[in-house]
């Protein structure tokens, strides 16, 4: 399955739309609006050959009779992705938005109901990002080395977080870090949850950064002075250090928006950096899911806001 394929509706469509990358031209039926966001992921490491960023895309055939008491669930349909390389152009209106459906391993089980991007059958709750050092599970799982960390995100947001040692790295670009110290490494992730919560509290840290803040600071630059400071203090005894790129620089700070026509400029975590007609918008992938696509840029690309620079 290549990362550049949108899903081949194999259903009786009455009108079909066509889409072409990298020279292979890909057809998705209309009649039944077979084409949804169901997932995204960002890029992990700089090593990753698969792009960026990757908005999954499945069939998205309604199912009718759902209940309260029924799954919602249609038939099962193959994952296929979109890659966020820069300097691709994407074409597509966001139509009507509804539940994202499950993933079961390699296959999708779409959802017809309203609630987005996940209705309540298909809300999974990671327990494990509130717990302070006490097991909120019904049996502790978290016995592999741990790393507790200190995220910085321009132009001077400072975090403290856990993650296991080998998904570190990794685990920060998903965030999108400009900056990261390993501070830490305990033996389970209980001892590291209880490190980060007296932490938190004594050093005044946050231990979670939220998107609008991170879309407010994209095009500026880490305040290194303050991030030193904090590296030096007695509390901290670095074991290792990492700085991010993220392959694009910004002059001006891009306009929040939840649509997908644009010219890729790049990706930071979870945030897709597009530009149109002279200005750049930041969407946040999140708010992408469970969107129908529909191919063309559509009569919303000129409700968008316009950045007064883009007039210059």
């Amino acid at each position: 399955m290549g990362w550049e394929k949108l899903t081949r509706d194999t259903g009786n469509a009455t009108s079909l739309f066509e889409t072409t990358v990298n020279g292979t031209t890909f057809y998705c039926g209309r009649d039944r609006l077979p084409v949804q966001i169901v997932g995204y992921e960002p890029k992990r490491s700089p090593l990753d050959s698969d792009g960026h960023a990757i908005v999954f895309c499945s069939d998205a055939s309604r199912v009718t009779g759902a209940d309260d008491g029924d799954s919602g669930h249609g038939a099962a349909s193959e994952i296929t992705t979109i890659a966020l390389e820069p300097g691709t152009t994407l074409e597509y209106t966001l139509g009507d938005r509804h539940c994202a459906g499950v993933f079961d391993g390699d296959r999708h089980q779409p959802c017809d109901r309203e609630a987005a991007p996940h209705c309540p059958y298909h809300t999974s709750t990671w327990v494990c990002a509130r717990c302070t050092g006490t097991c909120l599970k019904d049996e502790m799982d978290c016995f592999e080395t741990h790393a507790v960390y200190l995220a910085g995100f321009a132009p001077d947001t400072f975090k403290v977080g856990v993650t296991r040692e080998w998904r570190l790295e990794t685990r920060l670009r998903e965030q999108g870090a400009d900056v990261a110290a390993h501070i830490h490494t305990v033996a389970d992730g209980r001892i590291a949850r209880e490190l980060e919560a007296t932490i938190a509290d004594e050093q005044g840290l946050v231990d979670r950064v939220r998107t609008p803040a991170k879309v407010s600071s994209i095009a500026k630059g880490i305040d290194v002075a303050a991030w030193n400071a904090l590296l030096e203090r007695d509390a901290f005894d670095v074991i290792d250090r990492f700085t991010f790129e993220y392959g694009f620089d910004l002059e001006r700070q891009p306009i929040a928006e939840t649509h997908l026509s644009g010219t890729v400029i790049g990706t930071k975590g979870r945030l897709l950096v597009l530009e149109r007609q002279g200005t750049a918008y930041a969407v946040d992938l999140r708010d992408l899911v469970g969107y129908e696509l529909d191919q063309g840029t559509g009569d919303d690309a000129s409700d968008l806001q316009s950045s007064l620079a883009s007039f210059g």
